[in-house]
């Protein structure tokens, strides 16, 4: 198991059947960063029908880790703010923006799942689709959870690239949490109950006792790769899938 400051990561991406049956690269991406004042974790779920949406993902996360990792967790929601505006920028200056205007960064466009914990407390930061879950050992039905967004229609979600992306962007606190799960799209709908107050135990759970118990992370790596590839998976969801499990 990686162990980085006592925080303990587990984290897996694989391209669903729908991307690898149409030849499309798979679009998620996520990262993590456990060494400066924050642990900091990102998950990004770039638009299957934008053009550059895994770069546009890339960006993201590789951003907010790098300018999240230090800062004052008292002013953390403004520094999510101004991370993504940076963020932004940079899909707006990029080689492959020809236009370099605002109308062209949707071929950009990608979801936000992150968290940033500091000592007990720890926020979530979203925009659009994909979950994320602080989970406490002693009563798994005492979760805080920040389900998915959508528009009008339920294939309908929110990007950081639009105009009003602001207007999309959530905050969930939550304090003394034991482990943390951060999820693209394609393992919300067996990851939680329709209405989101109930996790799925016999999928989480499992995952997070495995992960507690098994000390060798290629192995935990593999497994999880297994399970989100596994045919049970592919038939519940054959979007792309990324599960960051983190054990603060």
């Amino acid at each position: 198991m990686k162990k980085i400051n006592n925080v303990k990561v587990i984290a897996a991406t694989i391209q669903g059947p729908l991307h690898h049956n149409k030849n499309i690269p798979c679009q998620d991406f996520c990262r993590h960063f456990s060494r400066g004042k924050n642990f900091v974790a990102v998950v990004s779920d770039g638009a299957g029908s934008a053009k550059f949406g895994k770069i546009g993902a890339k960006i993201v996360c590789n951003t907010l880790i790098d300018l999240l990792k230090n800062s004052s967790f008292k002013n953390i929601q403004e520094s999510v703010r101004n991370a993504i505006e940076i963020a932004r920028a940079k899909v707006l200056r990029h080689r492959l923006n020809k236009t370099h205007c605002s109308k062209s960064m949707m071929d950009f466009s990608a979801t936000v799942v992150g968290v940033v914990c500091y000592k007990k407390k720890g926020i979530f930061f979203h925009i659009g689709d994909g979950a994320a879950l602080a989970l406490c050992e002693e009563n798994v039905n005492d979760f805080i959870a920040s389900p998915p967004a959508n528009g009008a229609f339920s294939c309908e979600t929110f990007f950081y690239t639009q105009e009003n992306w602001l207007e999309n962007l959530r905050f969930t606190p939550f304090d003394k949490a034991d482990a943390i799960f951060l999820m693209t799209d394609g393992l919300t709908n067996f990851s939680f109950s329709a209405d989101f107050r109930n996790i799925e135990k016999q999928f989480l759970l499992p995952i997070h006792n495995f992960f507690m118990q098994e000390k060798n992370h290629e192995k935990a790596r593999r497994a999880l790769m297994n399970t989100l590839n596994n045919a049970k998976a592919k038939r519940l969801n054959s979007d792309d899938k990324t599960l960051l499990w983190a054990r603060l």
